[in-house]
């Protein structure tokens, strides 16, 4: 079966006036529709560049990216991204925010607004301006207006790098259940069509997560992809995350494997620290 985000052999190299500088080389990685990945390594191993390129922001010099049979070649609101600041139009009220977002593929949709903005805790603070509001609120508005695209879709930047430790947790669940969320709309408005294609269940969105925080990444990912360190940085090593779902951290941190895998996890940073120094 076809994957649904296919990455082949992306590179991305730099003219500086010391000759090319190599950022990402070889980057090769296939992701099935509903996937939840996270890229995890060393700060400046290339991963924002691998996400900048699936974003449309970043030309590749080598190799390209499909998403769902169709090959990228810019922005598109088949991809709704989220930065580690919000970047929230600071002019706009946070309703305006989203409903600009949600004007791009369902104009005049102001329930639909009302409804994302719930989604996230947000409900009755639609009038309010980003200056009014915290970081974490700012980002809850900027997840908000990602989800409202229902891209297939969905890049995350370190989202919450900038947050409080709270906070962060906090947003991580809501991530979480609004994704669950999504696939339960799928289904529901599949049925009312007559149903999904046989043998296929509704899947959630497909998520890409840039992430440095190990335990972040085993909350969240189904696989977690181990970059090496730059230049020319690739994949290393990619870990399967078995928990099942929904998962709660303090079951989380009863398991045995849990313990195992975040040791091989840190063992691969720490080799990767190494072979830099």
């Amino acid at each position: 079966m076809t994957a649904f985000v296919e990455i082949a052999q992306l590179g991305k190299t730099y003219d500086t006036p010391a000759g090319p500088a190599v950022i990402v080389r070889d980057f090769t990685l296939y992701v099935d529709e509903g996937e939840f990945v996270c890229l995890l390594g060393h700060s400046g191993c290339g991963k924002t560049t691998v996400l900048s390129i699936l974003m449309g922001l970043t030309t590749p010099s080598t190799g390209g990216v499909v998403i769902g049979g169709r090959e990228i070649d810019g922005p598109g609101t088949d991809r709704g991204v989220v930065f580690q600041s919000a970047t929230l139009l600071p002019w706009m009220s946070v309703r305006d925010n989203v409903r600009l977002a949600r004007d791009r593929v369902a104009p005049r949709a102001d329930r639909d607004v009302e409804s994302y903005l719930a989604s996230v805790g947000l409900g009755g603070q639609g009038g309010r301006y980003p200056r009014e509001l915290s970081a974490g609120m700012q980002q809850r508005a900027g997840i908000a207006r990602a989800f409202a695209l229902e891209p297939r879709l969905l890049l995350l930047d370190e989202p919450f790098s900038l947050l409080d430790a709270l906070t962060r947790m906090d947003l991580q669940d809501e991530l979480i259940a609004l994704w669950e969320a999504q696939r339960k709309t799928d289904v529901r408005l599949a049925s009312h069509a007559g149903g999904p294609a046989p043998g296929r269940a509704a899947a959630r969105r497909t998520v890409l997560m840039v992430t440095h925080d190990v335990d972040e990444a085993l909350q969240l990912a189904d696989r977690i992809v181990m970059m090496t360190n730059g230049p020319a940085a690739t994949i290393g090593r990619i870990f399967d995350v078995p928990f099942p779902r929904p998962r709660r951290r303090d079951e989380l941190l009863g398991r045995a494997d849990y313990f195992w895998l975040r040791d091989s996890i840190l063992a691969f940073l720490e080799e990767q620290a190494h072979a830099t120094a």
